[in-house]
């Protein structure tokens, strides 16, 4: 007998922002806790095929599944918190679900009917939300449809929720979103707002189940049952989400409303107790943390206000912070633009104040001269670095320059004329760029390398093979590799063929912890799992 599965529709109300993705992954880690396998789908209602040719300092990070695919940011939290990984068949946009349409119709898999917006692309977004429920073999699939209510953008995805809902009408439930402001001339709080987005949605033939009510404060009963009123929605599955220290506060804030139980009841589910204890292990050693670590994160991107501060880094901050919460440290990050240490030099010297600098990914020549100082620096000052990325690249181009005295060494993507390309295009990557093939076409998801024996990273991770997710095109050029060790400096990792130079580190005689890998580490930490290299460096800068 085919397993009945149930589905968890999360929509936003009101304003963007309000904590959807968050929202979903609370509800996956309450529904996992009572032992319901869980999977979950973002649907972004984006042209993009994916997210990998946005600008992430409009769209905010671009996470990397293991399978390559480029997507939101929501999909890390889901990973985050659900302590799984998840593929391609998890992410949706709107370009990528009418591709699929227009390549059926062209392919006369309709048998020549007409092919219409309704019910056809309705039809596509359920398929693949069953299909990455089937695929995952999920009791419970939590859906989050991007975007407010309201949109023009999304309402086609509210209308296959829609579809799905008249379809199998005791397994699909409906969560909202939405915000409750207090206005500082008005000094109550306001249910209004609320009332506005659950008839919205009531137009698109939705009717919610639960209302997840963010706000800077707990709701009151009477709030709650004022709500319930006028949305139609039990006053008991008015959930109160006020202002939390910390995401993962939000799973535990939501229990107290029992929120897990109010669903199952809803889905017909069978009534399980809620054991969170795992995760409030966790959520105690973030609150329990007493030593300070100060680690100043050096980037590219910190000049367009603070939004880029939040979303462009995200995987990097929470890898740090949950290392720092095992090792019994409260972590304070400090975003330091490069490009005011390539204005004064001078400025470098407030470097000396951090436990530790870490140089993320990013693309392009804005703000590189100041990134190679920093590394310089923080160098020859014996201050814990990690380089990821391109934080390895540069790290790599810093002592080319430096140490072999190559001032003219540089990677092929800011100066191709260079007479040392210390860091080159891969050969596969250059016929892509020649071609115009941008899209999904760099260098992509997980992949496995080798590490030397007796190596910082080797002693870190504990295994002489791992496997990381990557996104790049640029490599460090093997012609050089020779020459660069016999400097000292170690590439204490290569792809199994050792082809390809993954980690580059210095001995722990030359320096406590100068650590830069090609690959993303931070997509692989886990509230639950600490990455293992993030461990090392926060270990080595509480020592400092």
């Amino acid at each position: 007998m085919a397993k009945k599965r149930k589905y968890i529709f999360v929509v936003g109300g009101v304003m963007s922002g309000v904590g959807k993705g968050v929202s979903a992954s609370s509800i996956g880690t309450i529904m996992k806790s009572k032992g319901f396998k869980v999977t979950a789908l973002k649907i972004d209602p984006y042209i993009n095929i994916d997210a990998g040719t946005m600008n992430p300092t409009e769209h905010g990070e671009v996470f990397v599944l293991r399978d390559g695919d480029e997507c939101d940011q929501d999909m890390g939290n889901y990973e985050r918190f659900f302590n799984m990984s998840l593929t391609r068949n998890n992410y949706m946009t709107t370009g990528r679900v009418y591709q699929e349409v227009i390549r059926k119709e062209r392919n006369l898999e309709y048998k020549g009917k007409n092919v219409e917006v309704v019910p056809d692309i309705p039809r596509e977004v359920n398929r693949r939300i069953k299909n990455a429920a089937h695929d995952a073999d999920a009791d419970v699939t939590i859906v989050e449809v991007g975007g407010t209510i309201g949109e023009y953008q999304n309402i086609i995805f509210l209308e296959a929720a829609r579809m799905l809902k008249i379809e199998h009408p005791r397994d699909v439930a409906f969560v909202m979103v939405s915000y409750l402001p207090t206005p500082s001339t008005v000094g109550e709080m306001k249910t209004k707002p609320t009332q506005y987005a659950a008839r919205t949605l009531n137009g698109a033939g939705i009717q919610a189940d639960v209302i997840i009510a963010r706000s800077g404060v707990s709701l009151d009963d009477k709030r709650k049952e004022k709500i319930a009123v006028f949305c139609n929605v039990l006053a008991k599955n008015i959930i109160s989400a006020p202002d939390a220290d910390s995401i993962y506060d939000i799973p535990v804030n939501f229990e107290k409303d029992h929120l897990g139980d109010h669903l199952s009841e809803i889905l017909g589910l069978p009534k399980r107790k809620t054991d969170l204890s795992e995760w409030m292990e966790f959520v105690n050693k973030k609150k329990n943390a007493k030593k300070e670590l100060n680690i100043a994160v050096v980037g590219k991107y910190f000049d367009s206000g603070d939004f880029v501060l939040s979303d462009v880094y995200i995987s990097v901050i929470e890898a740090v912070k949950i290392s720092s919460y095992y090792a019994g440290a409260k972590p304070k990050l400090s975003f330091l633009n490069s490009k005011d240490f390539e204005k004064d030099k001078s400025k470098l010297s407030v470097l000396k104040d951090y436990d530790g600098v870490i140089v993320p990914g990013g693309f392009g020549e804005s703000g590189v001269d100041g990134i190679v100082e920093t590394i310089k620096f923080v160098r020859e000052n014996k201050i814990p670095y990690l380089g990821i990325c391109y934080g390895m690249q540069l790290m790599v181009i810093e002592y080319a320059r430096n140490i072999l005295g190559w001032k003219d060494a540089n990677t092929r993507e800011i100066n191709p004329k260079s007479s040392k390309l210390v860091v080159d295009i891969m050969h596969d990557q250059k016929q892509k760029l020649e071609a115009s093939d941008y899209g999904n076409s760099m260098r992509l998801g997980d992949y496995t390398a080798v590490l030397k024996e007796g190596s910082i990273v080797r002693k870190a991770y504990g295994e002489e093979e791992i496997v990381e997710r990557h996104r790049h095109r640029y490599e460090v050029n093997p012609l050089y590799v020779e020459e660069l060790e016999a400097k000292g400096l170690i590439f204490s990792g290569k792809s199994k063929d050792g082809t390809l130079c993954e980690i580059a580190e210095l001995s722990q005689s030359e320096h406590p912890f100068f650590v830069g890998v090609q690959f993303h580490p931070e997509f692989l930490a886990r509230p639950l799992a600490p990455h293992k290299l993030f461990s090392a460096f926060v270990k080595a800068g509480l020592n400092k």
